[in-house]
């Protein structure tokens, strides 16, 4: 009988998973419609929750920080397009916010875990960020970060100061 392996997290170096996300405006947003541009993608568990509101609004209030660096940035998690546009519009977000129902990308970057909260066992989204490179390398990666530490430690994985 064989197993199949848990996916693994992608690392520095390798090529990142292929993806296809519907945007909190309706587009499509593909790895090979990024091809040739350097972009960020930050798994967050859910909308309009108290960390991920604080993670949202940290990067809003830094955004010509962000900007400045030339980069895409992509918040992703399992929530509908629907709820994205609500969370996007509320919080006046100046980046676009990527639907992952059925979590099949957390899954492919592996940040889709086992948690545990009041005694209840679930999954969800790692709060987890990837930088991506042109070439579709992964040039960073940023595990379980803190909400509001998510924007320097991104700033300095962007400019090249954090080893994935």
């Amino acid at each position: 009988m064989t197993y199949d392996s848990p996916v693994t997290r992608p690392q520095t170096g390798e090529v990142a998973p292929r993806f296809s996300m519907t945007a909190d405006d309706g587009a499509l947003v593909t790895n090979d419609g990024l091809a040739g541009q350097r972009y960020v993608l930050y798994f967050y568990p859910k909308d309009d929750t108290p960390g991920c509101t604080t993670q949202a609004c940290s990067l809003r209030d830094n955004w010509s920080r962000v900007a400045d660096t030339g980069i895409q940035l992509f918040g992703v998690s399992p929530d509908s397009v629907k709820s994205h546009a609500r969370f996007r519009d509320k919080y006046r977000l100046p980046y676009r916010l990527l639907s992952d129902e059925g979590h099949a990308v957390a899954e492919a970057f592996g940040v889709w875990i086992e948690k545990s909260f009041a005694g209840r066992t679930y999954h969800g989204n790692e709060r987890t960020t990837f930088v991506i490179g042109p070439d579709g390398r992964v040039e960073a990666v940023l595990p379980r970060v803190k909400p509001d530490e998510h924007v320097d430690l991104l700033l300095g994985a962007v400019a090249g100061g954090v080893p994935g």
